[in-house]
């Protein structure tokens, strides 16, 4: 039951017919696991304790940074060196006195993850490498435990949920049906090395909050089976269908506690997304062009238009049902704006048709136009 005072502070929900007084005694009653208090983890855990999640869990054994502060809004600059899920709870608690917080300031494994997992309702996923992310999700698989992920990439960002059922009928989406194997770590720079733009993870953090509302109050879709992709350079957003692999072998939880995640990340390897300069690509078209197949997987009314790269067009978002019409005796280079969407579609035409005759245009049609 809401007592008049939460009635009152979450009256903009109750207003809402879709949440009402009942959806908000489910947020009530509902427990939340955040794992990463870092820039993801800070946006979601302001939305989950300001919309009255009942029990949030927040999992980081890291002290805050100077790094940290162009994009973690939770912390400032006195507080560097403190330990952020402490600093995380206070300013939490003050935001909202009614949430009982609970802090895990401990590394996640394998060998805690289940115990500390079990226990709540919903799972979000704010870490930033391959190792802890395929532990969250063998955990959750065997918990049986939705799983909000999110993920970002210098400008782009990424958002699905995995392990939730949208009805008895349908196989639940997993983490190794997107990444089979682990790219290794030297193939995946992080935010450190490479950067990352700091207002991302607070809108993919702010995204993993809605998901998590969604799934608590049973409105709208939940994002299960598709990913959302975003390009915040050029403001787009793109949905994919993901299909789960039937014969996908589910961990046990004896594999799982003496698995070896570590080694897993180290030693596998995913598929590498080959790329072609543009003078590259210039001189095979002077010399070679019978070897090659040009496909534009830009949308149809995207400018500007380049007749010399103008062979095939097939949007990104029929890529995977057209795939017939690749010709696999050539070397297939898809093509889109910047190189970015190319590259994503490389990823998914791999992971489900093991192409391996595919190269992405470097920098896209941008860099095209400047050679």
């Amino acid at each position: 039951m809401l007592t008049s005072k939460e009635i009152s502070r979450y009256e903009r929900h109750i207003q809402l017919p879709e949440i009402g007084i009942k959806g908000q005694e489910l947020i009530k009653k509902a427990s939340v696991l955040v794992i990463g208090a870092g820039g993801l983890g800070c946006s979601a855990l302001q939305y989950l304790t300001a919309m009255g999640v009942g029990v949030i869990g927040i999992v980081d054994f890291d002290k805050i940074s100077e790094t940290n502060l162009q994009r973690q809004v939770l912390y400032n600059a006195n507080e560097i060196g403190k330990y952020k899920v402490e600093v995380a709870v206070q300013k939490l608690s003050r935001q909202n006195p009614a949430i009982k917080f609970i802090t895990y300031c401990t590394q996640l494994t394998n060998k805690n993850a289940i115990e500390i997992i079990k226990n709540y309702d919903i799972i979000v996923d704010g870490t930033d490498n391959f190792a802890t992310r395929y532990i969250i999700n063998d955990a959750c698989w065997i918990a049986n435990k939705p799983l909000v992920f999110g993920a970002i990439h210098k400008f782009e960002g990424q958002l699905t949920v995995f392990n939730y059922k949208k009805d008895n009928n349908t196989i639940p989406l997993n983490y190794r049906d997107m990444f089979p194997t682990s790219p290794a770590v030297a193939e995946v720079p992080n935010c450190s090395d490479l950067g990352v733009i700091g207002v991302l993870p607070g809108i993919i953090g702010t995204l993993q909050a809605t998901e998590v509302l969604k799934i608590i109050t049973g409105i709208g879709t939940v994002l299960a089976g598709k990913l959302l992709f975003m390009n915040s350079l050029d403001m787009e957003f793109y949905t994919f269908e993901i299909t789960p692999d039937v014969n996908r072998k589910n961990i046990s939880i004896e594999e799982y506690l003496s698995y070896d995640y570590g080694q897993f990340c180290i030693s596998e390897s995913q598929n590498q997304i080959n790329e072609i300069s543009c003078k590259e690509l210039k001189e095979l078209l002077l010399n070679n062009r019978n070897t090659l197949q040009l496909i534009d997987i830009r949308d149809q009314e995207e400018l500007p238009k380049v007749p010399v790269l103008e062979e095939l067009l097939i949007p990104l978002v029929e890529v995977i049902e057209r795939v017939s019409e690749f010709d696999s005796s050539k070397k297939i280079i898809l093509i889109c704006k910047s190189g970015i969407r190319s590259k994503l579609a490389i990823q998914m035409l791999q992971k489900k048709f093991g192409l391996r005759n595919l190269f992405s245009l470097e920098g896209g049609i941008t860099e095209w136009l400047k050679n």
